[in-house]
C-alpha cells in the first residue's frame, strides 16, 4: 500500500447529512473570493516581514523600510496593496506617513500563522 492508497477511499460512497452540513457551512462565493484575496496578499514575504513589523506597533515607511531590508519606494507600494486589501491603516503627521495593522482580525492572522509555523 503506498502513500497515496492511504488520501482516498477504497469505496466511493457518500455520507448526505455530512454533505448537507458541509454545503451548509461554505461561505457565499463573494466571502471565499475575498477572503483567498486577503490569504494571498499576506501570503508574499515582504508583505508578511512589513505585517510582523508592524505586530510590535506603529511605524512610519522609513522605519519599515530598514526593518523589511527593502526600498522606501518598494516599502510604500507593498503598504499601498496592503491599504488597499484593508489590511493596515496609516495616518500622516507632518510629512510622515505611520502605519498599523488595521484591526485584531489582522492581527490574529499574523499571530495564528506564526505560532502554527512554530508548532
Amino acid at each position: 500500500m503506498t502513500v497515496a492508497d492511504d488520501l482516498a477511499c477504497e469505496v466511493t460512497c457518500t455520507h448526505p447529512e455530512a454533505v448537507a452540513a458541509a454545503r451548509a457551512a461554505l461561505p457565499d462565493p463573494a466571502t471565499v473570493d475575498a477572503a483567498t484575496a486577503l490569504l494571498k496578499v499576506v501570503a508574499d514575504p515582504t508583505r508578511f516581514r512589513l505585517l510582523g513589523a508592524l505586530h510590535t506597533g506603529e511605524l512610519c515607511v522609513c522605519d519599515l523600510a530598514v526593518v523589511a531590508g527593502i526600498s522606501e519606494s518598494a516599502t510604500s507600494h507593498q503598504l499601498r496593496l496592503l491599504r488597499g486589501h484593508r489590511v493596515v491603516a496609516s495616518r500622516k503627521v507632518g510629512r510622515t506617513v505611520y502605519y498599523r495593522l488595521l484591526d485584531a482580525h489582522v492581527t490574529a492572522l499574523i499571530e495564528s500563522a506564526l505560532d502554527h509555523v512554530r508548532e
